[in-house]
This record gives structure tokens, sequence and C-alpha cells, in this order.
């Protein structure tokens, strides 16, 4: 399983640059199945050290792995999702249209 974060916004405050609010996606492949999840991060203003012009995803993402986003349990979670996937409990349909 192939797991990808990405930052999709910053919501950040004009006057100094200071990011206040991280948008993220975390995607997992295995195969043909595919699972995601999506949040938001918020920081006190200037807690971040390095505005808006100057800081990578890779930062920005650490930010919020170090602020409550917690990387191991959304990690699991779309391992669990994938397995449901690849091993469904339930369907639905009707059984005269098959």
């Amino acid at each position: 399983m192939t797991t990808t974060w990405t930052i999709t916004q910053t919501d950040y405050l004009v006057a100094d640059g200071f990011i206040t609010t991280a948008h993220w996606t975390a995607s997992a492949v295995d195969g043909a199945y595919t699972a995601g999840a999506y949040g938001a991060c918020g920081f006190a203003a200037a807690t971040p050290s390095i505005p808006y012009a100057r800081v990578t995803q890779q930062e920005v993402l650490n930010w919020c792995w170090a602020n409550g986003v917690d990387k191991t349990a959304v990690e699991a979670n779309l391992a669990a999702q994938i397995a449901a996937l690849k091993n469904p409990v339930s369907a639905a349909g009707v059984p005269w249209s098959a």
C-alpha cells in the first residue's frame, strides 16, 4: 500500500504571511483499491515559524502531525478501508436483477 499526503490549501494572515490553517488529504493505493481521508489543522497566530512565502509542503505536513493530526491513526484507517474493499462484509442489490 502506498500512502500520499498532500496539503491542498493553506489559510494565512496577509499582514505577516503566517499560516493559520492547513487543509490536507491522505490517499492510499493498493493495486486497484483506493481510500482517502481529509481534514484541516489550525495553528495559533505565528506559531509555525516559517512565513507563507518560504514554507514547504513537508514542513506544513510536519506541523499538522505535531499539532493533532495522528498520522499513524489516519494511515491505519486507510489500510482498514482498503481491507474492507478487498473483503466486503455486506452488499446491496436485489436477487431478481442479477
